[in-house]
């Protein structure tokens, strides 16, 4: 079955390519409304190897963008439920499912060298410069999502260097948190992201009793918190995680050529 599952993509890609996409392993942090697409697009794509780590349980206001939220799935663990979707994509496939979060004080309980891919989806701003710090450290291949909140021209969503990327609030707080340490990544790597910055135009108190997480916020310069809701929509996450797959992808693909 899995052979048919794949054949539209194995005519595109060869043989060899299959199977090296088969045989590597992925960890992505967070699977919310970038992670979550991210994941779905990997798994679809050959990834028979899959950890995902999140630490939240579906809200209401996760609906509109997150890939496992649905109005019957509220209240249950992300990573349950993103776990029974990818195997009922694959049922091969071997999806490790870590309700947790990565930080400073769990970052020792996850080996990242012992996977080929690291790809960051994380919100929160502390937690995802330490995974920035640890993953370019480790021998990893590294992707990391930057703020998917507050955009909606799909056009104007790229991928950079992360030193090089542009009018992102969250790019500009990572990077002044790294200065302030005098802490820096080990090593370049590549971001999704979006110069688009748009305001809010709703009641920005209706969702916030929902939002645990950061991409959907502004960060106050140097601050480690939200400072408030930011608005999101389906689309744009959905980019967001469906180009940090394909550059992992892409990846793969060369790295088979390669062999």
């Amino acid at each position: 079955m899995t052979n048919e599952i794949f054949s539209r993509q194995e005519l595109l890609l060869g043989t060899e390519a299959m199977e090296h996409i088969a045989s590597v392993s992925v960890i992505i942090f967070g699977v919310g409304g970038v992670g979550s697409w991210c994941a779905e697009s990997l798994v679809r794509s050959g990834v028979r190897h899959l950890t995902i780590v999140d630490s939240d349980t579906v809200c209401i206001t996760n609906v509109n963008r997150q890939l496992m939220a649905t109005t019957s799935t509220v209240g249950q663990v992300k990573v349950d439920v993103m776990k029974r979707r990818l195997l009922d994509i694959n049922p091969e496939a071997e999806i490790e499912a870590i309700c947790g979060v990565y930080s400073e004080e769990t970052a020792d309980q996850y080996d990242l060298d012992s996977y080929d891919y690291v790809i960051d989806a994380i919100d929160s701003l502390r937690d995802k410069a330490c995974l920035i710090l640890r993953a370019t450290q480790s021998t990893a291949t590294f992707f990391s999502s930057m703020g998917a909140a507050l955009k909606m021209d799909p056009t104007k969503i790229d991928v950079a260097e992360f030193w090089k990327v542009k009018g992102c609030p969250l790019a500009a707080a990572l990077r002044r948190k790294f200065k302030h340490a005098k802490t820096f990544p080990s090593r370049k790597f590549r971001c999704v992201y979006s110069e688009e910055l748009l305001s809010n135009q709703g009641d920005e108190t209706a969702t916030a009793e929902c939002a645990t997480n950061g991409a959907d916020a502004a960060y106050h310069a140097g601050s480690t918190i939200k400072a408030r809701v930011n608005g999101t929509i389906a689309h744009t996450t959905a980019i967001f995680g469906f180009m940090l797959a394909g550059l992992a992808l892409q990846d793969m693909v060369s790295a088979s050529d390669e062999r």
